[in-house]
């Protein structure tokens, strides 16, 4: 298994770098790039919570400033709450700021996330004990939560240089909805801290996709009994679906672009069937993204797979 995440680091930051090399960027482009992310990670981060807008509907709450007929202010009010705090994300990681994680920038981005919607509790740990419906693991007391989060704190100080920083993300992450330091909001404010670490080290921001709720929090419950693989492969595989967005939109026209297509498409030009195609893509070996419910890959990926097993035999 860590030999796979490790095969699967080099593989993203393979692209990283390649998305590097084709700088400087059309800024145009990448300002269109970084509104559809930015919409796309509203609707997606508020609906893993339960809010009903459609991303349509959240691009029209933002953009538009429209009220949606039959949806609860709460969810627009959300939908605007998050995305300017998204605005505040991308302005921490100017290369001319110097920002690091620390309580007080949780507690900022939390107060961002709430504040049209829960403006008592925004920004402020929680003084009352909680449970996670659906879920095994109980949250430490309250009384506990500002010794954890210093604790955390000084973890990731310790591990920044040590740990990839899709690792370090993922597990920070998890940490801050293993504590859920607040009463609401805990989740959208730790796809939002992971993303700073992320960001900060020049990916793009990766969302979390609303169609992969389950095996989302599969993979937090396997982190909950301190078993981290599934998560990171799971983070790792975020990230790359939006570098592989950015590529596919920003590489030059005069330059090979990587065609990706439905699994199905690709399974009758190899030897392999879109069933095991789609395994290979949820266990990381195989370069693929998710557009809504289907998996995307391409007939260079499958070649560079093959490649990587016959160097293994």
């Amino acid at each position: 298994m860590v030999n796979h995440i490790n095969a699967l680091f080099s593989r993203v930051d393979q692209k990283l770098v390649r998305l590097r090399r084709l700088r400087p960027l059309p800024p145009v482009a990448v300002k269109k790039l970084q509104e559809k992310f930015q919409i796309e990670m509203t609707y997606n981060s508020n609906a893993i919570e339960g809010n009903s807008l459609t991303l349509k509907e959240t691009f029209w709450v933002i953009n538009e400033g429209i009220t949606v007929k039959n949806k609860p202010l709460k969810d627009h009010l959300e939908a605007k709450d998050h995305h300017e705090a998204l605005e505040f994300l991308y302005e921490l990681v100017r290369p001319q700021k110097k920002v690091t994680v620390s309580e007080k920038l949780v507690r900022e981005l939390h107060s961002l996330i709430m504040k049209k919607t829960e403006a008592d509790w925004a920004g402020r740990y929680r003084k009352t004990n909680v449970f996670i419906a659906g879920s095994n693991h109980t949250p430490p007391d309250a009384s506990a939560v500002s010794a954890a989060m210093n604790k955390l704190i000084s973890w990731l100080g310790k591990n920044r240089h040590r740990l990839h920083p899709i690792e370090l993300a993922a597990r920070l992450h998890h940490q801050l909805v293993f504590i859920h330091p607040f009463l609401d909001g805990n989740g959208r404010t730790a796809r939002l801290v992971m993303n700073l670490i992320l960001m900060r080290k020049a990916y793009p921001l990766a969302v979390i996709l609303k169609n992969d709720r389950q095996k989302y929090y599969r993979v937090l419950q396997e982190a909950d009994k301190n078993n981290y693989q599934p998560l990171i492969r799971f983070a790792a595989q975020t990230v790359e679906r939006s570098l592989d967005i950015y590529l596919k939109t920003l590489t030059p026209t005069t330059k090979p672009r990587e065609k990706f297509y439905p699994l199905a498409i690709i399974a009758k030009k190899t030897s392999f069937s879109a069933k095991y195609l789609n395994l290979l893509a949820r266990q990381g070996k195989l370069a693929a993204y998710k557009e809504k419910r289907n998996w995307l890959t391409s007939l260079a990926a499958v070649k560079r797979y093959l490649d990587s097993r016959e160097r293994k035999r």
